[in-house]
């Protein structure tokens, strides 16, 4: 989400500075919560801020390992996301992480236009105290994500069957940064990064000094970046490695999604971090059932999230037209409204999600970001009426703005869900918001019964 500029805190040290391994800054609100997952599940601490943090949040979280900011830059401009993570590299600069990760999309979607990712390489190299070497890590086998000699493939849903990305029947028609290139190095020439070379998985297999040159030798060839393989999970401890020497010499800009933690934990991870994150699974499992009647807002319009609405039978279903969503004083948005707060006093679990029966004509020339603040508005109304015992949010752009218009600062990780899908903890000064459990999921994660799954 973008930072308020009214609300930008002063860039002073934390407090945690000499324990802090990594900060990451998510281009998406669910992809962030991935990254938190990932690194709370082995046992590190970590803390998902929901926007630039104060001195005194750094203070109120404690030590930690792991600082993550949740942004939206994946649907920013050019404009906007030069704005954003000019303000984001000098507020963490300080913070003397020895990574830096730029968390993109598993997909990579984006384009020159919107979400530009050569433009926030180049940003974030001129702001922050990094070296000269990049690496872009490709590619995430848990979520069906695989990079093979810089094609990235993923599956249709985790576990699912295996596209070309450029041939994925979701991915391909995206309706903001359709990907028509598989290619990674092709695909971030065209957004500025044009002298990325690549290191081809099968140099993992080789012996550590032989590997270290071929980076080094990669390194030299590709200024703007060097994207790294990842064909399987056991790729990820030789990128870890390379990452981890690296860092410990001099500060490390990475980019990728959630695989650049997952490589680095495999350097990180002890007995003790393991026992922690047991630890902390088990008491997130003895904490049972919500307290009360679950509320969903699902702002995706994706086939998968169709298929979800409609395997969710213990809820009751609240269709919201697209037209009353952005009309704020519509008759339609305000029956919604109330019929969402009667509900859940009434002791039911409530699905609300957007319906556009405009056509594809009209429906492809929809502003996705402002779809998103819409929706945001009116779960802000319902949630200032009523406190549900847990609260889901599905797709990324919803997510992203429904946190910015609650008055939250950060999430911390309770447990997994599924791949991808996690349940969080909400900080918050309002007490209706403080400790609320969440879920966040993007619109292509999950299986069809993931809402049933959130009820339990």
């Amino acid at each position: 989400m973008a930072a308020d500029p009214r609300q930008n805190p002063p860039a002073d040290a934390p407090p945690d500075a000499s324990d802090l391994k990594l900060v990451f800054y998510a281009d998406d609100f669910t992809g962030a919560t991935d990254t938190l997952a990932t690194v709370a599940r082995a046992g590190l601490r970590a803390t998902l801020f929901l926007r630039l943090p104060t001195a005194a949040q750094r203070a109120a979280v404690g030590p930690q390992d792991c600082l993550g900011i949740a942004g939206a830059s994946r649907s920013m401009t050019r404009r906007q996301l030069q704005a954003e993570l000019g303000r984001v590299a000098d507020h963490v600069a300080p913070w003397h992480a020895p990574v830096v990760h730029y968390k993109t999309c598993s997909t990579f979607d984006s384009g020159p236009s919107v979400g530009n990712i050569g433009l926030a390489v180049k940003v974030l190299r001129e702001r922050l105290p990094a070296g000269p070497f990049v690496p872009i890590v490709g590619g995430q086998p848990n979520l069906g994500r695989y990079c093979v000699f810089g094609n990235l493939f993923a599956a249709f849903q985790v576990g699912g069957e295996v596209f070309r990305l450029d041939r994925h029947p979701t991915m391909s028609r995206h309706p903001v940064t359709p990907m028509d290139e598989s290619d990674l190095r092709r695909h971030l020439a065209r957004q500025g990064l044009k002298a990325t070379a690549g290191i081809a998985y099968p140099a993992y297999d080789e012996a550590p000094d032989r590997l270290d040159a071929r980076v080094a030798e990669a390194a030299a060839a590709g200024p703007d970046g060097v994207l790294l393989d990842v064909a399987a999970p056991a790729h990820l401890a030789a990128i870890g490695r390379i990452l981890w020497d690296r860092a410990r010499r001099q500060p490390l800009l990475a980019v990728g999604p959630s695989s650049v933690e997952q490589a680095l934990l495999t350097q990180w991870v002890t007995a003790d971090h393991q026992a922690a994150a047991q630890a902390r699974e088990q008491d997130a499992s003895d904490a049972g059932r919500p307290d009360g009647p679950v509320l969903v807002f699902s702002g995706s319009l994706s086939p998968r999230t169709a298929r979800q609405i409609q395997a969710a039978r213990s809820y009751e279903r609240v269709p919201v037209a697209v037209g009353d969503l952005l009309d704020g004083a519509s008759d339609g948005r305000a029956a919604a409204r109330d019929r969402i707060v009667r509900s859940l006093r009434g002791g039911h679990h409530v699905l609300a999600h957007w319906v556009d029966r405009s056509g594809a004509a009209a429906a492809s020339r929809l502003d996705p970001a402002q779809l998103a603040r819409a929706g945001a508005g009116l779960a802000a109304d319902v949630l200032r009426e009523v406190r549900p015992g847990r609260l889901g949010l599905s797709g990324g752009d919803t997510s992203s703005h429904c946190m910015q218009a609650l008055d939250a600062w950060a999430l911390t990780y309770r447990r997994t869900l599924e791949p991808g899908v996690a349940l969080c903890r909400l900080h918050a000064d309002s007490p209706g918001l403080g400790g609320l459990t969440l879920m966040l999921k993007g619109g292509q994660m999950g299986s069809d019964d993931i809402f049933e799954r959130l009820l339990v």
